[in-house]
């Protein structure tokens, strides 16, 4: 068994379909969504955190990084 999770769940995910904690029976399964997941967060949600994808064995671990190098909340005020 193969698990996708989602280490924070910011306020932009839990207001997506997406799913924590999901599971596949096969690592290419696994490694396909997580990344589609990744680009997905990274450029649909509201731009505070960027997300980076690890894997360690049968776990891929999707985790919050540094904010956006733009300093832009994203609250559309900025630009």
């Amino acid at each position: 068994m193969f698990t996708i999770t989602v280490d924070k769940e910011c306020g932009c995910f839990k207001k997506s379909d997406l799913e924590n904690n999901k599971n596949f029976d096969n690592a290419d399964d696994a490694l396909i969504e997580a990344k589609n997941m990744v680009n997905f967060m990274n450029k649909d949600f509201c731009q505070k955190h960027s997300f980076q994808l690890s894997e360690n064995g049968s776990d891929f671990s999707i985790a919050m990084t540094t904010p956006s190098q733009s300093g832009c909340c994203g609250g559309g005020h900025c630009s």
